[in-house]
């Protein structure tokens, strides 16, 4: 008997996030807090710093889209098979200033065989659309928890 046979779908997925966070130094170090975990979805919030700011005052893209894209890393690793993104776009809507908080929430749009397809959307704290990602991922071999 597996360690992970008799857990439910959302117990899997809060144990699969408990292990991608130990392991995640990118997202644990920009102080992104992961808020909400379900099977196949993924909440993750974070404050814009200064050093997060551009020559415009605003926040990076990059850091917009890295936040997105942990948010996709988490939702479409919660079914214990490591999975990986093999492809994603962003579309920049608003921008973020410093002191924002910003959420990326990732929910599953299809899952079949070894790949998925994840929505993510970014709002401030105000509920505004920040951004809008969409994440292709892909199954490789391997689970985050022994088997």
């Amino acid at each position: 008997m597996s360690l992970t046979e008799n857990l439910s779908p959302q117990e899997l997925a809060q144990a699969c996030a408990k292990s991608m966070w130990e392991d995640d130094n990118a997202t644990r170090l920009l102080g992104m807090e992961v808020t909400a975990v379900a099977p196949g979805e993924a909440t993750i919030s974070m404050d814009v710093t200064e050093a997060m700011t551009n020559g415009h005052g605003t926040c990076h893209g990059g850091y917009i889209f890295t936040l997105a894209d942990s948010a996709f890393a988490f939702a479409c690793n919660t079914y214990n098979q490591r999975t990986v993104g093999q492809h994603c776009s962003v579309t920049y809507i608003s921008p973020a200033f410093r002191g924002d908080r910003l959420t990326a929430a990732a929910r599953e749009v299809s899952r079949r065989g070894r790949g998925g397809i994840y929505d993510i959307a970014i709002t401030n704290q105000h509920g505004e659309q920040i951004a809008e990602f969409r994440g292709h991922s892909r199954s490789v071999k391997g689970t985050l928890l022994p088997e």
